[in-house]
């Protein structure tokens, strides 16, 4: 099988020739322009040689065309560093316009995707990120969802006018990235589908109605659409109806489903099983090979994309991700 193929038969629930693997994290240093963010992207699945590619941008592009300004660190382990944030008033949702998906940093962004596409032509799909309205709400006042909260309910409609030009803006952007040879996105709800965020109540009303506004554009486009429900104590059951082709989630975390549980849970593939908090960065060779042989054993490797349960650390050894890569390939 080629790992296009071998991702669509996982995809399907068929029988593969081993089960598709690919870790992605940040790259601090380099993620500040379409080059150097399409260079690491391209570094990393080779180096390690990965089934499909997920790209990993840095999370303020959504929200820098609307004002946020912020600058690299510096350190290659440490995120971008905040100087001002998008809105910082109650008045600002109302001021918020829709953005062209190719001027600015959207543009740099396809400019990127168009790179990686040339690199990597026909033989393996890779994914853009794209949050989710709420979660682009929450970057728009400096990734802080205090603020968001208390505008739910100090000016209600003042926020869903924002999340209505957010929600089309990147309608647009993502069927782009589609145009600019993407294979799909990786859509992320950054942790506001948790009980520790808010009521599942509460998501019916502020998330899911705009996430599955920008889903359903792209049921029908899309090679590969990924939900990432983010955090522990994720609402699984009640986004896993979204019409993706597979869910990620961090199977490893507290309240959250194992993988056999989700997979039980969803007709959908399940991509995870890994952990990028413990095993991958501070875990031994043994301890990553384990890792893999557990999640293939909890799913029989049946509708599996082997994966980390949320971005790496900077820091995570190579040397463990080569060695999962070599389990996945063993096993």
């Amino acid at each position: 099988m080629n790992k296009r193929e071998r991702v669509d038969a996982a995809l399907r629930g068929q029988s593969v020739d081993r089960v598709p693997i690919s870790f992605w994290g940040h790259d601090y240093l380099r993620e500040w322009s379409a080059e150097g963010l399409a260079r690491a992207m391209l570094d990393n699945f080779r180096r390690y040689d990965w089934d499909y590619m997920k790209v990993n941008p840095r999370a303020s592009y959504h929200v820098e065309d609307w004002g946020a300004e912020l600058k690299p660190s510096g350190d290659p382990n440490k995120g971008p560093i905040w100087i001002r944030p998008a809105v910082t008033t109650a008045a600002d949702w109302r001021t918020v316009r829709p953005l062209e998906p190719d001027r600015g940093v959207l543009g740099e962004q396809l400019d990127a995707l168009r790179l990686i596409r040339d690199g990597i032509g026909s033989e393996a799909y890779f994914i853009q990120t794209i949050f989710s309205p709420l979660s682009i709400a929450k970057y728009l006042v400096g990734n802080d969802p205090t603020p968001v909260k208390a505008v739910m309910s100090d000016d209600p409609d003042g926020l869903r006018a924002a999340l209505d030009v957010i929600t089309e803006t990147f309608i647009t952007y993502s069927l782009a990235t589609l145009e600019a040879g993407a294979s799909g996105i990786f859509f992320a709800t950054t942790g506001w589908a948790t009980r520790d965020t808010l009521s599942e109540d509460e998501y019916r009303r502020w998330g899911r109605d705009y996430d599955l506004r920008v889903l359903d554009a792209l049921k029908d486009r899309g090679q590969l659409n990924v939900l990432h429900n983010c955090g522990a104590g994720v609402y699984f059951d009640l986004l896993a109806d979204y019409p993706v082709h597979a869910i990620s989630w961090a199977a490893t975390l507290p309240e959250n489903p194992s993988l056999a549980e989700g997979l039980a849970r969803t007709k959908k593939a399940v991509m995870g099983g890994i952990s990028e908090k413990t095993t991958l960065p501070d875990g031994t060779l043994e301890d990553v090979a384990n890792a893999v042989r557990e999640a293939l054993m909890e799913t029989k490797g049946v509708r599996l994309l082997l994966a980390p349960g949320c971005s790496i650390p900077p820091r995570t050894p190579p040397a463990n991700l080569a060695a999962a890569a070599q389990a996945a390939r063993n096993a």
